[in-house]
């Protein structure tokens, strides 16, 4: 009667109650161990996070994004340090450690050939007088119209602007100068751009 009640195994039930007669009430609460051993060790999940955070051509993959399939077999074929772990268990853990899949962002390398020097000097500077660097820069054209936000309105009858793609009070370039040191950026709006107005006087 009870098993049906319950839905369980007769022989499971006949268990709990000889169990209940030799402790109890504690024998609703087995104090079972918390499952198999883990796997992974941390440093294999940080193995695991950087591998997946590194463009699979660096390492030697012919193709230009991880998917969960293609990471847990690349995990596996490693010689000297295979990695065995399912798709949903991957999924948990870079989701854990807080990995996304994002869209790519596009850069532009520079061509010149002294590049990687010039970048090591600059290293330098920010390393030995950081209170003493400043960074400048301009960024434009800024198109002066109405941008769409967001508000509290009627449903169905939202605030509404004019779509109005003409420049009618013209653009403006923002020159701005950040402190490294200080890690603030401050700056002015001109109406043209151009290197008389973005290094200092």
């Amino acid at each position: 009667m009870i098993a049906q009640l319950v839905q369980a195994d007769e022989d499971t039930v006949r268990d709990v109650i000889h169990r209940f007669n030799e402790i109890g009430l504690a024998c609703l609460d087995p104090q079972w161990a918390g499952g198999r051993p883990r796997l992974l060790s941390p440093d294999d999940e940080n193995f695991i996070v950087a591998t997946a955070a590194t463009r699979p051509v660096k390492l030697g993959q012919p193709f230009t994004r991880w998917s969960l399939r293609k990471l847990v077999a690349y995990l596996r074929r490693l010689h000297g340090r295979v990695i065995r772990i399912g798709r949903e268990a991957l999924r948990c853990l870079l989701a854990r450690r807080g990995v996304a899949f994002q869209q790519t962002k596009t850069w532009e390398e520079s061509p010149d050939p002294d590049r990687d020097a010039k970048l090591d000097r600059i290293e330098e500077v920010l390393d030995r007088f950081p209170q003493r660097v400043f960074a400048f820069d301009e960024f434009g054209p800024l198109g002066i119209r109405p941008t769409a936000g967001s508000g509290w309105a009627v449903q169905g009858h939202p605030l509404r602007l004019p779509a109005t793609y003409h420049r009618t009070h013209g653009v403006r370039y923002f020159h701005g100068c950040y402190s490294v040191g200080d890690d603030r950026l401050w700056g002015i709006n001109r109406r043209r751009k151009g290197a008389a107005n973005t290094w200092p006087r």
